[in-house]
């Protein structure tokens, strides 16, 4: 489609289209959770491989996952230890979760929080999206909304305000870490953060 505003990319979202912005790791390509499946097709991504589910902060996430209250708080610590930042968190999912999200195994949600003014700003308004890095899959995560504008162009991209240069995240994808039972973590991918 094209560059857009903030605004129109957040109507864009909420109306159920692709987007994309920066975050503080590389930028995402986005939906409404119920319609993760435009990001799979997007990406020509495998279905094996989850989505993440970012918002604007940890309140907005809690009732996507499910566990025992000490499991909640153990996973509260966690959050407020490294969030917002580059850790996603793979949890039990909620029935709130579509399964579209994790089509092999719609009992885990990957959530987080991105250190980003422009993903919060976005975020806040458009509620808990669908997530995934802006590159067919395989391929290195572009960098720049332009490149990622040539490279979907179905998709509505972010457009820094005129005078504003483009915001741009570390380049490293997140830390992600599953839950297992008794309290462990098994950390399926690094980045940056170190549990």
């Amino acid at each position: 489609m094209s560059q857009v505003s903030t605004a129109e990319l957040i109507a864009g979202a909420i109306a159920g289209k692709l987007v994309s912005f920066p975050t503080d790791t590389v930028p995402a390509l986005a939906a409404l959770p119920e319609k993760a499946d435009f990001l799979f097709t997007a990406k020509q991504r495998s279905q094996n491989k989850p989505l993440i589910l970012m918002a604007a902060s940890a309140n907005d996430l809690w009732s996507f996952v499910q566990g025992s209250d000490t499991e909640y708080e153990i996973w509260r610590q966690v959050a407020r230890k490294y969030w917002p930042g580059a850790l996603t968190l793979v949890l039990p999912a909620s029935t709130k979760v579509p399964p579209v999200m994790n089509p092999m195994n719609p009992t885990t949600i990957g959530i987080r929080v991105p250190d980003s003014a422009i993903a919060q700003q976005i975020l806040v308004q458009t509620g808990p999206l669908a997530t995934t890095s802006a590159n067919l899959s395989g391929q290195t995560a572009l960098q720049t909304m332009v490149a990622i504008n040539n490279a979907f162009p179905q998709v509505l991209t972010f457009k820094p305000m005129e005078g504003h240069k483009e915001p741009l995240g570390s380049g490293f994808a997140s830390t992600v870490t599953q839950w297992e039972s008794e309290g462990s973590w098994q950390v399926l991918r690094q980045g940056k953060i170190k549990l």
